[in-house]
């Protein structure tokens, strides 16, 4: 498939997980991939991955505070000047400080809400100056099954329910200007932060995936891959009237 071809696309937290299988999807789709991180160096193995693969496509790596709203502003003048105008921005970079409420730090608190949604919120109003100006874009912001809430995550759940209302909201604003703005909301997922959080519990991860997939109808955890094809859905013309939207993909589970 070609879907993305002549597109440029930013895609935030993008050195593993959700967010490399995002870009590479995007990539080999057409896109031409601005690959993000915290620093440049953390993002080159995705883009390497992806200008390696014999395919043609383009991709580069940078580095990014997505908290940092000046730093954000930079990040776009330089992809635009790269690359093109963005047309794709996929909110992904995110980071878990879990713990029970009673323990939880302030700075904790701060990190998550900082990084998972006012860094949503700095790539949306950077991306939405180009976006509106050339009458298209696709904003795709991960939130997550823990907006319904979920213990020890307090923080993580707080902001991944405000990305629900950013993107609800963005979408109305933006959408006059043929900007859709949506949302993916993965359950568990195989990722180096699951692997953590296994691991913080005294567990393997085979031994945690094994038991979230006993309470998952499909009986099995999510891979990226399976999110970076639903996020690549709404990036695409396919969903055109598709917008203010969170789609739960987590295998069934209530």
């Amino acid at each position: 498939m070609s879907r993305f071809t002549g597109k440029i696309a930013v895609v935030t937290g993008a050195a593993q997980g959700i967010g490399a299988a995002t870009a590479r999807r995007l990539a080999e789709e057409g896109a031409a991939v601005a690959v993000v991180d915290l620093t440049a160096d953390r993002a080159k193995e995705t883009a390497a991955a992806i200008t390696g693969a014999d395919t043609g496509a383009t991709a580069r790596a940078y580095g990014c505070d997505v908290a940092d709203r000046d730093a954000v502003g930079e990040l776009f003048t330089s992809v635009a000047d790269d690359l093109g105008s963005p047309h794709i921005l996929i909110n992904n970079a995110g980071v878990p400080r879990d713990d029970l409420l009673f323990r939880m730090s302030a700075a904790d608190w701060d990190t998550v809400l900082a990084v998972n949604l006012t860094g949503a919120f700095n790539c949306a109003q950077a991306a939405q100056k180009y976006m509106v100006g050339q009458r298209y874009g696709k904003i795709v912001s991960l939130s997550s099954r823990s907006a319904l809430g979920n213990r020890g995550q307090a923080n993580y759940a707080a902001a991944k329910a405000g990305i629900q209302g950013l993107t609800a909201t963005l979408a109305i604003e933006l959408g006059p200007y043929n900007v859709n703005v949506n949302a993916v909301a993965p359950g568990y997922v195989a990722t180096a932060m699951t692997e953590a959080t296994a691991e913080r519990v005294g567990l393997s991860a085979e031994e945690h995936q094994s038991a979230a997939a006993e309470r998952i109808p499909l009986r099995r955890v999510g891979r990226p891959e399976d999110i970076a094809s639903v996020v690549a859905f709404l990036a695409s013309d396919d969903a055109s009237y598709v917008s203010g939207q969170t789609l739960y993909v987590n295998g069934g589970a209530r």
